[in-house]
């Protein structure tokens, strides 16, 4: 958001909301947390323009749903703030409902700032992303940090997690590492990268099936290929992953939101049809996609041309067993990639909305 009409909640934030906010209402629920990452993008914008007291824009995308902001998440490079933590603080007055249940703090990420101050720092992090490394970042280390103090002293139910691009993969990698604990967050992600090419947007059905069989066999037989030549150490630590990935990871439903005309996200929407099919296919079909999705395919060929270090024994952050997939479905015929990647279509109320859960079962 570059514009200061753009960070403004009286112009274009959910104020729909300010008068019937039902915390049992799932799109109510998606509009706040949209909100919220909102107000860390706009904190840093303050941050960055030097907008202090009546200047600054961020405080009511939080203020209005009555939180307040408790602590901000720095980076310990370029000092930007990349995410915030938010305590939920209702009014001494309002009257409490048992039946609803907002949640205690919400922790939540920003994704890339194109500006000056930011735009070196937030590049360097999304190039570990498509390099499947950010789990090797200090950004995420600050992050992980915080989620593992906040889910240790408050049940999950009462802590989400969101984030939106970027802040959505870091997002989405807090989440599982606490997941593969036991630890389920309520997650809102919104349009988190998936490090593919783009074959959602082929418009032949047949051609994208065939290019996503054909990628599913070929990683799985370079995963096959690298696990023959690991020590039986090797092997066995990798098959911890695997048993991981479907045994820990299962009951989490995180909700993934993405839209089919951005590219960085629109590929969860046939990651997860995809594995449908195979398994429908038989004949071993899904037993190689499981082994497909644990691996990056762009890092198996790396390691195959003998680039050292180039494969950790760690899943591409997109591999998720289950999820709450919600696709946004609005067409608008002047919609570009910024439209369809922006947080803003999060907290409207009149987007077409179309939700699948896919829940993994062995």
């Amino acid at each position: 958001m570059a514009s200061s009409d753009s960070e403004d909640f009286s112009l274009c934030g959910p104020t729909h909301l300010l008068k019937n906010l039902d915390w049992n209402n799932e799109d109510h629920q998606r509009c706040v947390a949209a909100s919220l990452v909102q107000g860390i993008y706009i904190v840093e914008r303050d941050r960055q323009l030097k907008r202090e007291g009546s200047e600054a824009l961020a405080s009511p995308w939080w203020e209005s749903f009555s939180f307040k902001l408790i602590r901000n998440l720095i980076d310990d490079a370029d000092f930007s703030i990349f995410g915030g933590i938010y305590e939920h603080k209702p009014p001494e007055t309002s009257t409490t409902d048992v039946s609803i249940a907002p949640p205690r703090y919400v922790i939540a990420f920003r994704g890339t700032l194109t500006k000056p101050d930011s735009i070196s720092r937030d590049i360097e992090l999304d190039i570990h992303i498509i390099r499947n490394g950010l789990h090797r970042t200090s950004r995420f280390e600050i992050a992980m940090q915080a989620v593992r103090s906040m889910a240790g002293s408050s049940s999950g139910s009462s802590l989400w997690l969101t984030g939106h691009s970027m802040g959505a993969a870091m997002a989405l990698l807090a989440g599982k590492t606490l997941a593969k604990t036991g630890i389920h967050l309520k997650s809102f992600l919104f349009n988190p990268p998936f490090v593919s090419p783009p074959i959602e947007r082929i418009g032949n059905e047949k051609v994208r099936q065939g290019i996503r069989i054909a990628g599913s066999i070929i990683t799985a037989g370079l995963a096959l290929s690298r696990t023959l030549k690991q020590t039986p150490q090797q092997q066995q630590q990798q098959l911890r992953i695997e048993n991981s990935c479907e045994d820990m990871l299962c009951s989490w439903l995180p909700e993934i939101y993405v839209n089919p005309g951005d590219h960085l996200c629109s590929e969860y929407i046939g990651f997860f049809e995809h594995r449908g099919t195979m398994d429908k296919f038989g004949y071993g079909a899904g037993m190689v996609e499981r082994m497909a999705m644990q691996h990056s395919l762009g890092g198996l060929l790396m390691d195959a041309m003998g680039v050292n270090n180039a494969v950790e024994v760690q899943e591409p952050v997109h591999v998720i067993p289950s999820a709450k997939l919600i696709v946004n479905r609005t067409t608008a015929s002047n919609q570009d990639y910024k439209e369809a990647h922006g947080i803003h279509q999060w907290w409207k109320d009149d987007q077409d909305l179309v939700s699948n859960i896919y829940l993994f079962t062995k």
